[in-house]
């Protein structure tokens, strides 16, 4: 009879605290500075997300080593479902970029869900001689030695689509690492440097603006807002099978309760069909997952995936952190 009367209360007590949760705020950690392309997601999302959960969302910015400084902290934090991480592909790639990673990718976290992905562009100074990407690329065999390609940092999206392209057009380049986006296209646009190869939440406006040139979209298939209507995708351009999308996800510490996950993941769902929440993810080009990666079992296994793919990139082209 006790067992029975204490399996009933924990019954209960579990019951209780489904039904409670959130019942305080939740903070989600962004494992890179505001102002950033994965900040803005994460804030962005965090106004549909508070409707959905009824509580209040915290960005909390914690930047640094390539975002798995903040990845740690989420890793490490009590599993209650009240601190959850926001990441982009580093997630995937940070398993092959650094020898000594504060924790397991795979082994250390709760899968809640991805959000979007957002495609690529290669652009380059306003005063390279080459405008279209066929004439980029007859301007890059007769300049083997003397290029430099911009990227946002090692582990950065810039830098990952920069290896790619590298190894795509078979040239090393001099790559110039900066301790972020901002810097990098400052750079760019003063033309201390030729190339780079980043989001369109960050080159869009250049590209419209005329600031920059644009030679391509690294997706498998054209892009259709306003300003890259008219960008080919680099695989038709010459650089077959080329195809980068830099996506985030969310994650929640490992032993997180399963009622907690779900509740999350529900929310997500919900939020990511939010139109103002579209729209303003369409305009900079970013596509809102819809499919089987909205699950918490799907996102884990594309994430697995991912380490699979860009882990042979990583190590062809010998670039670590310690």
């Amino acid at each position: 009879m006790k067992t029975l009367i204490s399996a009933a209360l924990m019954l209960a007590s579990a019951t209780a605290a489904w039904a409670e949760y959130p019942d305080k705020p939740i903070t989600i950690v962004v494992p890179f500075a505001a102002g950033g392309p994965t900040d803005k997601v994460a804030r962005d999302l965090s106004e549909v997300l508070r409707k959905q959960l009824g509580q209040t969302i915290i960005i909390e910015n914690v930047g640094g080593a390539g975002g798995t400084l903040g990845a740690a902290k989420v890793a490490k934090a009590s599993p209650d479902g009240y601190t959850v991480l926001l990441h982009h592909i580093g997630m995937a790639t940070a398993p092959a970029l650094y020898r000594k990673l504060p924790y397991d990718t795979l082994g250390d976290f709760e899968y809640l869900g991805m959000v979007n992905e957002v495609p690529m562009t290669l652009i380059g100074r306003s005063t390279l001689p080459a405008s279209t990407m066929p004439e980029l690329l007859k301007w890059i065999d007769a300049n083997k030695g003397k290029i430099n390609l911009a990227n946002a940092g090692l582990g950065a999206a810039s830098h990952l689509c920069g290896l790619l392209f590298q190894q795509s057009v078979k040239v090393d380049m001099t790559t110039v690492p900066y301790k972020g986006t901002a810097p990098a296209m400052t750079d760019l646009l003063g033309g201390q440097v030729d190339l780079m190869c980043d989001q369109t939440t960050n080159t869009t406006q250049q590209i419209e603006s005329g600031k920059v040139k644009a030679f391509g979209v690294t997706t498998a298939k054209r892009l259709h807002t306003p300003a890259l209507a008219k960008l080919p995708t680099l695989d038709e351009a010459g650089l077959k099978g080329f195809n980068v999308a830099i996506w985030h996800g969310l994650y929640a510490p490992k032993g997180t309760p399963k009622a907690s996950v779900d509740k999350f993941n529900s929310a997500l769902r919900a939020a990511l069909k939010d139109a103002e929440f579209i729209k303003r993810e369409e305009a900079l080009g970013a596509v809102i997952i819809t499919d089987s990666r909205l699950g918490t079992s799907e996102h884990r296994k594309f994430v697995e995936a991912e380490i699979g793919k860009w882990g042979p990139v990583i190590k062809a082209a010998g670039q670590y952190a310690d």
